[in-house]
Parts: structure tokens; sequence; C-alpha cells
């Protein structure tokens, strides 16, 4: 007689088993009567069928593109930074390829850091082209916020490698483009390109303000990335602006 294995053994097979292995895990053991077997079954099940509704997902989000593949390449485009009171509003621009199905792409204000770190490598990795465009504070302060983002936005274009057929907007249409140009509110939620841009955006921005933390450690740029937290105005009265602040975003923390 076969000696069974330990539940044990088998939860470390579950536990190191790859998404594509787990349809044989649950042929191997969903007639073994343990409860704790079983129970392991159940989850393999339900992992797979957190997949599934993922890689739905991940299709209904490339309807936009779908919609447009037959004008050609598609290019997403967000920006990350228009709010805060200090450093760069940045823009992203991201082709991907027709068949692309990157799981768990989103609105970047969706994700963690550490998963937008994880998506930001794999789009890099697998996009046709990617660009990066930025506007500094003073350029924010000279031609304001929306100027600036828009020309961030330009930028970012003219830094594809290949030039777009067709762009999708979160919500803008930029100025000065020749480029064929459809603005979707809340875009960064509905096309997987506007998403992945606004990763990139995010991503390039966050780390920009981590190297401006440790040189101005005073205003904690690492963990409020520019934005007005308490901390960070507190600081500002204490410290007064620095290089890299907004001046007409800060004017009134100054004068109070």
């Amino acid at each position: 007689m076969k000696e069974e294995k330990k539940i044990g053994v088998i939860r470390t097979e579950f536990q190191a088993a790859a998404l594509e292995q787990l349809p044989d895990f649950i042929t191997a053991y969903q007639c073994d009567s343990r409860l704790g077997v079983q129970k392991l079954v159940e989850q393999a099940k339900k992992r797979l069928q957190r997949l599934a509704a993922e890689q739905q997902r991940i299709w209904e989000l490339g309807s936009y593109e779908r919609q447009y593949a037959e004008l050609g390449m598609v290019c997403g485009i967000d920006e990350a930074g228009r709010g805060p009171l200090a450093g760069p509003v940045v823009a992203g621009a991201v082709i991907l390829p027709k068949d692309c199905r990157i799981l768990y792409i989103n609105d970047s204000k969706q994700l963690s850091a550490a998963k937008r770190e994880e998506l930001y490598e794999q789009i890099l990795d697998q996009a046709i082209a990617v660009g990066v465009g930025m506007a500094g504070p003073k350029r924010i302060d000279e031609i304001n916020i929306l100027q600036a983002t828009y020309e961030a936005m330009r930028e970012a274009i003219q830094k594809l490698n290949r030039t777009p057929d067709i762009l999708l907007n979160d919500a803008v249409t930029i100025p000065g483009v020749a480029i064929r140009q459809v603005p979707i509110i809340k875009g960064d939620a509905k096309s997987i390109s506007i998403a992945a841009a606004s990763i990139v955006a995010k991503v390039t921005r966050d780390r920009l303000m981590a190297q401006y933390d440790r040189q101005l450690p005073e205003y904690h740029f690492a963990s409020n990335k520019g934005y007005g937290s308490k901390e960070h105005i507190a600081a500002i009265g204490r410290y007064g602006a620095s290089p890299i602040h907004r001046m007409s975003f800060i004017k009134k923390f100054l004068l109070s």
C-alpha cells in the first residue's frame, strides 16, 4: 500500500507552486479525502479564479486600445505631480504591444509603491516605446501648472523612439500636438496604456523625490513626495522655501 504524503509536505508543494502548476496540483489531490488537503485544493481553485478574474479585467482595460488599433500604434499619456507644493510635474507616454497582458496594471493611485515599482520594470521591459517628460518648479511658476503639464506631455511624446498614430490621454487634449488625440475622463482606470503611463510617471517622480529627500532631508520629501502634508507645511514655515518648491503654490504658507 502506497504511503500517503503528509499534509505538511503537500502544503509545502502548494506554497511553492507557480500559478501554471495549480491545475496539476488540483488534479493530483482533489480525491484526497483529508480535510487539510481539501482546504489546500480549495485555496488552489480560488487562486485560479482570482487569476481568471484579473485576466478578464486586463482584457477589459484594453478595450480602447482594441477600438483604435486599426489606426496604428496607440500611445497612452498621463502625468504625476500636478498637485504637490514641490518638485516637477512628470508625464509618461507608453506604447504597449497589441497583445500586452501585463497583469495588475491599474491607475497608479490604486497600487502600492512596491507594486508600482514591480509593474514599472515590466512595462519598460515589454513596451514598444516609453517616453518621459517633466517641467520643473521654476517652469511651473512661469507658465502655471496646466501649461507645464502640457509641456511635460509634449516632451514625453517627443522622447518616444516610435511615433504613435493616436494618443489616449487622461482627460486632457494637449495643445500643439499634431497626432490625433482621444481624451478619456478617468482614463488611468479605463485604458491599459494610460494606466501604464501613469505608473511610469508616478515611479519616475517618486524616485526623483527620494533623491531630493537625501539632499533636503528637513522637508521629508521621500514620504510626502512634495504634497502638502502637515509635516511638510510645518517645515516650510520653519526653514522657508527650498530650491525645488513651487513659489506660486506656497506663498500662503510663507506669509502665515
